[in-house]
């Protein structure tokens, strides 16, 4: 009960643009979990300590397969008009399916996706309790009060927050990749990385659902993403 109270109460700090994390250099889990209560205590330290904003841990999977080796894929290029994050994973899952999206299709399922986002972020707290970890990634440059006005714009740059919920909303296992080229010392190779791996658990699938294939998205390192097939 009293983690609960908790809970609730570093979220009313994330809601007011107010709550504040002590910066580590290791990975910690989910500010759900009791074990780092102590350390989230680290809020209500006064004035004259040194506070950061924080992320919950990197999202790089310590035993995940997904980010240990070279691959080689096509391009499919997205149009960057803001909406590219969005456009990018409606593309990818339709050409899972073997669905080729038209021009209007995508850009109008890259919205629903991002109002999806906002509609469990911004409008309903009960549903935000269920993404933590988005809440906080939000937090790290701005109050969510200013992010929920925001994301309501068509040109909104989606990114980790919006990876973390909507892996979880559409049950979507994704995969960020950079350029080789750009992880390699010198500038070569013509692969790409892997970086970062959203709804991992979803690549099985579990009595409700099949396994679902990965979306892989190619982050340039210039805030645009395409897709990866």
């Amino acid at each position: 009960m009293a983690d609960k109270l908790f809970n609730e109460n570093i979220l009313e700090q994330i809601r007011h643009g107010i709550a504040k994390f002590e910066l580590v250099s290791s990975p910690v889990s989910s500010i759900a979990t009791p074990s780092v209560s102590h350390t989230l205590s680290t809020v209500f330290l006064g004035d004259n300590f040194n506070r950061f904003f924080a992320r919950i841990g990197p999202s790089l999977g310590g035993g995940s397969p997904a980010t240990k080796k070279v691959e080689h894929c096509s391009v499919h290029k997205v149009t960057g008009d803001g909406r590219c994050l969005f456009r990018a994973l409606v593309k990818g899952m339709a050409f899972n399916k073997g669905i080729a999206l038209s021009p209007r299709e995508e850009r109008d399922d890259a919205d629903e996706l991002r109002m999806a986002v906002k509609e469990v972020l911004c409008d309903s707290g009960k549903d935000q309790q269920q993404y933590e970890e988005a809440l906080v990634a939000i937090t790290v440059e701005e109050s969510l009060k200013r992010y929920c006005q925001r994301i309501q714009r068509p040109d909104f740059w989606g990114g980790e927050s919006e990876l973390l919920v909507l892996s979880r909303l559409c049950g979507q296992p994704i995969v960020v990749y950079i350029p080789e080229h750009e992880h390699r010392k010198g500038g070569w190779g013509s692969g790409f990385i892997p970086i970062a791996e959203y709804g991992a658990e979803y690549r099985k699938g579990s009595r409700e659902g099949k396994p679902r294939k990965v979306v892989r998205l190619l982050y340039s390192g210039r805030n645009h993403y395409d897709l990866l097939v």
